[in-house]
């Protein structure tokens, strides 16, 4: 049985009443994974806006799996001392990590961003030597529009991280690197300019679907 574990900020926990591209994820699983397989995590809530804290239940569709290691506000500096024990506890065998957006607009510049992500999968592979990891670049949002310097850091790092998996990838513990969705728009595929609605949710989950089906042969190819 596969366990696949859902990673990321804001954009990956979602917020009450919310289905996220983690259910997404899960329903395109359903329909072309061969196999069992199993969503899991530390987590399971979303995001409550009006409480200001991760303590909402409320998803969309009741049925779904929740288990995640997401949280609003959190990036790569928050997963990277969290990921190894995660991952042990939990057996992950696949990770499908959304994280930098946060880092880059509070805490890091693209360089320490890129040396977290590294920390990050060496904790992942200290637990499970074997974990597949599938990345998605960050994809720029409003403030990145909108703020030039911001923006410039984000593209940074997006080539730092493909680098990175580059460098780091292993036949034993194979690491890829998601191609961002090509015709994102900040309008259309959000609803704040930075968090997706459901038409953003396919298309991250659909990102993370293709790369594990042309690389691994998982799944199969995504059809919202």
């Amino acid at each position: 049985m596969l366990r696949f574990m859902p990673v990321g900020d804001s954009m990956t926990i979602g917020s009450a009443g919310e289905h996220t591209w983690r259910y997404r994820m899960w329903q395109h699983l359903c329909a072309t994974h061969g196999g069992p397989f199993k969503i899991v995590g530390p987590r399971e809530t979303l995001y409550d806006q009006q409480a200001g804290a991760p303590v909402s239940y409320a998803y969309a569709d009741p049925e779904f799996p929740r288990a995640h290691l997401a949280g609003w506000g959190e990036g790569w500096l928050h997963m990277a001392p969290l990921i190894e024990d995660a991952v042990r506890e939990h057996r992950a065998d696949v990770l499908l990590v959304s994280l930098g957006l946060i880092d880059l607009g509070f805490y890091t510049n693209a360089e320490q961003t890129a040396q977290n992500m590294a920390a990050f999968v060496e904790g992942a592979r200290a637990a499970n030597r074997r974990v597949r990891m599938v990345v998605l670049p960050v994809i720029p949002n409003v403030r990145a529009r909108d703020d030039a310097p911001f923006a410039a850091e984000v593209a940074r790092f997006n080539e730092l991280l493909a680098k990175a998996v580059a460098d780091l990838d292993t036949p034993g513990s194979p690491l890829l690197l998601a191609s961002p969705p090509a015709d994102w728009d900040i309008h259309g595929d959000t609803y704040d300019g930075t968090h997706p609605d459901a038409s953003g949710e396919h298309k991250i989950a659909g990102a993370f679907a293709e790369a594990m089906w042309q690389a691994w042969g998982v799944g199969g190819p995504y059809c919202p």
